[in-house]
């Protein structure tokens, strides 16, 4: 039998190629963006609880009420604003899910979605499969930034969707006020939707601030929010996200969601709400993360790599241009396999692969991971 394939160029994605190198070699995997830690016990032995309670039957479709409620309750004491946990609230299965139903509810064949590279590898794919094409918008290294009026000269009659992420995975930058106050303005009396992928919001830096798009009224008004309790609560392989967005949207999304996953999983959705009304846990994650940061910065002082401290999310990017002249996926592999260590290559996000002689690092690790690192990078 012949098939042809609706996505002809995708391959192995570049997470499952390094991750499967340094098992193969025995190298610390850095590149995978996952702690090697627990999360809270309490919140383990809650989800026991909710087992033994009887939450192991079908949640309802729009996700545990209890949850939706905790979510909202979120957004208004962190953001002063409110969604409705009835019609405006969706728990899913992980962000990408989410991601991933939102594309498919809104994009048609021809229709055009502006994302920004490097850009997180699940939203091009969801794009295509929906015969939509993506509108590349490349970040310059090494800051990251926005250049808004290339956006502007980008946006046309066929444009449905922009994709942001803020704080941003691969780069570790966010978007600032002024960044969200220009998209808001150039969306502005349009039907684009906004996706704003937002599932590192509590891990930011410095005394920075993560600005959401339901704080800018116009934004609220056409985006979907998507985050990740996983992301959150150092538990990934839980794969429990949710979104929000206004209801006439919801609408549209759930009509999807329900034929594709319908609902996700109970217990753990339970104890999630139980865990929520405790509301100190949002509030630590970034002291926690950054110092996690500093202290991977502080150890790699005196290498060879040069960097600008990630200013959200748990990866830093790491500059090897003082090494060596080799690509950056091939750099990737050595490193591995000679020095064992593991990264990403940022070039495999970028438009036309563009190089800029970096490397992605993940240091959501143990404090003994991270110095083990640190002495390897020092070594190089």
């Amino acid at each position: 039998m012949q098939h042809h394939s609706k996505l002809p160029n995708v391959g192995t994605t570049i997470f499952t190629v390094m991750s499967s190198l340094a098992q193969k070699h025995s190298a610390l995997n850095l590149s995978q963006g996952f702690p090697n830690f627990k999360s809270d016990q309490k919140l383990i032995d809650l989800v026991t609880n909710a087992m033994n309670s009887g939450f192991n039957q079908y949640a309802p479709m729009q996700g545990n009420l209890e949850l939706r409620l905790a979510i909202a309750h979120k957004f208004e004491a962190l953001y002063h604003t409110s969604y409705h946990p009835d019609s405006e609230i969706t728990v899913t299965a992980g962000a990408t899910q989410a991601i991933f139903t939102i594309i498919s509810t809104f994009v048609k064949p021809m229709d055009e979605v502006i994302l920004f590279r490097p850009a997180y590898d699940c939203y091009e794919p969801a794009i295509a499969l929906n015969g939509g094409k993506t509108i590349s918008v490349q970040l310059e290294a090494p800051l990251y930034k926005v250049v808004w009026k290339e956006v502007s000269k980008k946006i046309t009659s066929k444009t449905k969707m922009v994709i942001i992420n803020t704080p941003q995975n691969q780069s570790g930058t966010i978007f600032s006020e002024d960044d969200m106050l220009q998209l808001q303005e150039l969306l502005k009396g349009t039907d684009i939707i906004l996706l704003s992928d937002e599932v590192y919001e509590h891990i930011i830096f410095d005394a920075e601030k993560h600005y959401s798009a339901c704080l800018f009224p116009d934004l609220k008004s056409r985006s979907f929010i998507v985050a990740s309790f996983g992301k959150t609560f150092h538990n990934t392989g839980w794969k429990l996200g949710y979104c929000c967005a206004p209801k006439e949207l919801m609408v549209e999304f759930q009509k999807i969601h329900q034929f594709n996953v319908f609902c996700v999983n109970h217990p753990t959705q339970k104890a999630l709400a139980d865990y929520l009304k405790e509301p100190n846990h949002y509030k630590e994650l970034s002291t926690f993360y950054q110092r996690k940061r500093d202290l991977f910065l502080s150890l790699i002082k005196e290498s060879r790599f040069k960097f600008t401290p990630a200013q959200g999310t748990y990866f830093q990017i790491l500059d090897y241009s003082n090494i060596t002249i080799e690509n950056d996926v091939d750099f990737a592999k050595r490193l591995t396999i000679a020095h064992k260590i593991a990264a990403i290559p940022l070039s495999v996000f970028n438009t036309d692969n563009l190089d800029n002689k970096v490397l992605r690092f993940c240091f959501a690790k143990t404090d003994d991971t991270l110095r083990q690192a640190a002495d390897i990078l020092n070594t190089i």
